[in-house]
């Protein structure tokens, strides 16, 4: 292979952050090259630089095929304009990457080149670049079973332009922006065409538990959903977006989806916005019973029935922080006790009780399915089991769930009453402390 020995280092400021930046062009090779190393078990590690959503299953412009090759890891090397040298590092240290092992990247060349030049920065030497199309690789891709329910900024612009994207609704559509509050921050900004839920007509008190069937019902129909409407929903943080998509499935909705990355993904494109209200002008009839689906939202009898199962079989999930999951924070000022529900896994969530870091890439998109289910398998945690999800008061869950169900996994719910309504009553079993996976009981 032919590599370019004239450099010409510059400092590139990017975002606050300085990398040493080199004009070396990178090594290339071909995907027949690739399959070769990998048929002889050459030790090498493969990086996936395009969008996440290609990673996770939808096919490129012009491609007929989406997902990634088997055992590689996604790090779009667009995120490199919010990563400093220490997130760079955290985040390859995530990804299990080793510098001193030979890496092969696939992407467009603007973008191998640039992911490039920050590896070597980080010690990475024998960086190699794949230029052709994924379409050219022989071999066989990975795609998240439901990767069409978590829709891109692009997809979505397209739909709502009439360019009849693939995977398009089949009965019509709705965008709905979810969020807590009056409409505040949509009335400022909004993608074009979307309606308004507010969560505080979703949930009740005390508990902020799903309010009661028949005000749901409403809540859908005036919002012009059938059982058969396609809902893209968003946020400006996704977790109440998956809030209401819990709701949604559980009413019976057949095509719940999420914009991928939320509001974030939507600004970060550049697409327009829009700052006049929309309103469905007609409420219409569901065209099945509510729920359809009550298996999606349990209570804390059922939790306890779970619980009375062998550990192989379930897992009631914590989605709540490390701190809350041991004790040392009850993860809101309005919920007083800390501890965890007695016999509950650790699911990860993020940096306090409104982040989700632990399941995002930097963009704000859903972490690689992989590396969600590996954390989740290290506390036992599998699709084979019957799954249900909580945190503080469902919306963390709901997220968790959202990807569970992104995941392929079947028999998922989330447990409204959550963290609030457990340590709220003195006779549930509780636990505190440090434990590790193998001493859950």
């Amino acid at each position: 292979m032919l590599i370019k020995t004239t450099v010409m280092v510059a400092l590139l400021l990017t975002s606050g952050t300085l990398f040493a930046a080199s004009s070396i062009s990178p090594t290339t090779a071909t995907f027949e090259q690739l399959a070769q190393q990998q048929a002889h078990n050459t030790p090498l590690q493969i990086i996936d630089c395009r969008d996440s959503n290609f990673y996770n299953g939808w096919p490129e412009p012009q491609q007929q095929q989406g997902g990634h090759i088997v055992g590689a890891v996604n790090i779009d090397a667009s995120w490199l304009k919010t990563l400093n040298t220490s997130a760079l590092q955290t985040l390859l240290h995530e990804k299990h990457l080793k510098s001193m092992l030979p890496t092969y990247l696939y992407c467009a060349p603007d973008k191998a080149q640039q992911l490039t030049t920050a590896l070597q920065a980080q010690g990475y030497h024998s960086v190699t670049t794949i230029n052709q199309p994924l379409n050219h690789y022989l071999g066989k891709l990975s795609a998240l079973p439901n990767f069409q329910q978590l829709v891109s900024a692009s997809w979505l612009y397209a739909l709502i332009n009439n360019k009849h994207p693939r995977y398009a609704p089949k009965h019509g559509y709705k965008v709905v922006d979810v969020e807590w509050g009056p409409p505040a921050k949509y009335l400022l900004d909004h993608i074009p065409g979307s309606l308004y839920v507010n969560t505080n007509n979703i949930e009740s008190e005390p508990w902020w538990n799903k309010v009661s069937n028949a005000v749901l019902a409403k809540v859908i129909a005036n919002l012009g959903i059938r059982y058969d409407t396609t809902v893209i929903l968003y946020a400006r943080n996704n977790m109440s977006a998956a809030r209401f998509a819990n709701f949604l499935m559980y009413a019976g909705v057949k095509d719940v989806r999420l914009l991928n990355g939320g509001w974030t993904a939507w600004s970060n494109a550049g697409y327009p916005t829009e700052n006049l209200p929309n309103y469905n002008q007609k409420s219409v009839a569901f065209g099945k019973p509510i729920p359809s689906n009550p298996q999606y939202i349990i209570d804390t009898a059922q939790v306890k029935s779970l619980l009375k199962m062998p550990a192989d079989q379930q897992s009631v999930v914590s989605i709540r922080t490390w701190p809350e999951y041991i004790g040392e924070t009850s993860g809101y000022d309005y919920i007083k006790p800390k501890g965890r529900i007695e016999g509950a896994k650790w699911g990860h969530a993020g940096s306090d009780s409104y982040h989700m870091q632990d399941f995002l890439n930097p963009d704000q998109t859903m972490k690689s399915g992989n590396e969600i289910a590996a954390q989740w398998a290290k506390w036992n945690i599998k699709p084979h089991q019957d799954v249900t999800f909580f945190c503080g008061t469902g919306w963390r869950a709901s997220e968790a769930f959202f990807f569970a169900h992104v995941l392929g996994w079947k028999n998922i719910s989330v447990y409204d009453g959550g963290w609030y309504q457990w340590s709220a009553n003195k006779n549930n079993p509780i636990a505190d402390g440090t434990i590790t996976p193998a001493n859950v009981h």
